[in-house]
């Protein structure tokens, strides 16, 4: 059994609090992104409860061996997985393995879980008497009222364990009880539950989105420009603004001025002042307008170019 409680404030070092899943992150809001996430992992069953403290997209891959669910620790901002808007009353299910575009509105506080994904099935059929459906594409599913109220139960009382008393839950009678009680909050969630499948248009947007992960993965330094996105991944420009929209909240244009300003400041945090300027890293990234870039650098991060590279504090 481990508990641990992460406090993070650089994007990069926040993805190492995901359990289950490769993470990226883009925040999207004024900076700084502070991270607080408590992680619990029991015998089979882990759990985490994170705090994000402003707007960002997330891509993510998960394991492909567990069974993923995720649902709102709190009422606030939207929580939106590609262009499917999690409700606070509802939990998302994910395929194993899925990739998929996630992003939100503002600060958000949000839980998910994950088990083996023979576990899941195994505790489906004992409860319910039944085999639970493979997934081929994300499912939101809005529980009763009743069953939801416990999972969030559940949850709250694992966390203030790992905050307040990890030793408890070291135990091991205690840590096997609360997993086999968070496994039946599960399958009753699912078994007492609305079901909303993705549609068809919905997968095939997820597949453009795919494509345009791939490429600016494929080259992470490389600032990359609409025409010769639309040419690599054979869509039409308004097909590529219409997903982007629906994944990522904004145009592909605006995701990727702010992808690059993080490749910048990524670059300025590196580099030692005096062995390179402003104005070379500015250009490595396809700015031009000096003034303007950092004018929208010191919109997005609270600090000039100029602090960043001094690593003078804020």
């Amino acid at each position: 059994m481990l508990s641990a409680v992460h406090v993070y404030s650089d994007p990069g070092e926040a993805t190492e609090c995901y359990a289950a899943a490769q993470v990226q992150l883009t925040p999207t809001g004024r900076m700084p992104f502070r991270t607080r996430a408590v992680r619990v992992e029991l015998e089979n069953l882990w759990m985490q409860q994170v705090h994000e403290s402003c707007a960002r997209i997330k891509h993510a891959t998960l394991v492909p061996t567990r069974a993923i669910i995720k649902f709102l620790a709190t009422p606030g901002p939207e929580l939106i997985t590609q262009g499917a808007v999690l409700p606070y009353d509802g939990i998302l299910r994910y395929r194993p393995g899925h990739t998929y575009y996630e992003r939100t509105s503002d600060a958000v506080h949000w839980a998910s879980m994950s088990l083996p994904v023979e576990q899941l099935a195994s505790a489906y059929i004992a409860v319910v008497g039944r085999d639970l459906k493979p997934l081929r594409d994300l499912l939101l599913v809005v529980p009763s009222t009743a069953a939801m109220t416990k999972l969030r139960q559940l949850l709250d009382a694992s966390v203030a364990l790992a905050e307040r008393a990890p030793h408890v839950l070291s135990a091991n009678e205690v840590a096997h009880a609360l997993e086999q009680s968070l496994l039946e909050a599960i399958v009753g969630c699912f078994f007492q539950s609305d079901v909303h499948q993705a549609g068809q248009v919905h997968q095939n947007h997820d597949t453009v989105m795919r494509r345009f992960y791939v490429l600016l993965e494929d080259s992470p330094d490389r600032p990359f420009y609409i025409p010769e996105i639309c040419a690599a991944i054979r869509v039409p420009e308004r097909t590529l603004r219409i997903c982007c929209q629906e994944h990522l909240g904004m145009s592909p244009k605006q995701y990727l001025l702010i992808r690059r300003m993080h490749l910048a400041r990524r670059a300025l945090r590196k580099a030692a002042a005096g062995e390179t300027t402003i104005t070379d890293i500015a250009t490595q990234f396809g700015f031009w307008h000096f003034g303007r870039f950092a004018g929208t650098y010191r919109s997005i991060f609270g600090e000039l170019p100029s602090v960043t590279l001094s690593g003078s504090p804020r």
